[in-house]
């Protein structure tokens, strides 16, 4: 896979999309010559060809990896994609929703761990944008 392969670059710009470009430069500037591949392929897999697809819309495969993010305890992760869920549009209470729907299936523990990485998101996007 390379940077010019199609799904790489529709990848990027729909990453780009979601994360915001800081986000993503942040992660492509620090990745080693080990790391790359993997980048290279979330980037072009899920990205690319996964994100790109039409079945779903944006913000709906945003709240599904809010659920699925907090069953696998995946908070740095789940942090990111609190800030692309916004970007794709979608509400508080629809955030708090999706994490109250995973609390059922993957438990307290990961609820709240996730309620918490949440909120200091959304808190962190309302200071930026000046409303914190």
């Amino acid at each position: 896979m390379s940077e010019t392969d199609e799904s790489y670059q529709r990848g990027l710009k729909i990453r780009r999309e979601v994360l915001g470009d800081a986000h993503v430069d942040r992660s492509l500037a620090g990745v080693s010559d080990f790391a790359r591949p993997v980048q290279e392929y979330v980037t072009a897999t899920a990205w690319g060809q996964i994100w790109s697809r039409p079945g779903l819309d944006r913000r709906t495969r945003s709240l599904l990896n809010l659920a699925m993010l907090t069953a696998l305890g995946r908070n740095h992760e789940l942090g990111v994609h609190v800030r692309g869920a916004v970007t794709n549009g979608c509400t508080t209470e629809e955030i708090q929703e999706s994490l109250l729907q995973a609390a059922v299936y993957c438990g307290a523990p990961a609820a709240l761990e996730s309620f918490r990485v949440a909120e200091r998101v959304l808190d962190e996007l309302a200071s930026e944008n000046g409303n914190g």
